[in-house]
């Protein structure tokens, strides 16, 4: 399996300060994939500190060829 995470950083609050918002995502995050159980299709929406959408984590099967 894979963990994927994909954050813009051209616009908004991120945009301002890339390296302290990429910072709390990361922290946020981290602290909160307890509650999921980490299997293929699992993701979420992820969101800057204005609570604007810049992007998403998910969890794909690998391909084993």
């Amino acid at each position: 399996m894979r963990f994927v995470l994909e954050v813009s950083v051209d616009q908004g609050k991120i945009a301002e300060d890339a390296a302290a918002e990429l910072g709390r995502i990361l922290r946020y995050w981290g602290g909160n994939l307890g509650h999921y159980a980490l299997e293929p299709g699992d993701g979420s929406v992820v969101y800057d500190s204005d609570y604007q959408e810049v992007g998403r984590w998910r969890i794909e099967q690998e391909d084993d060829s």
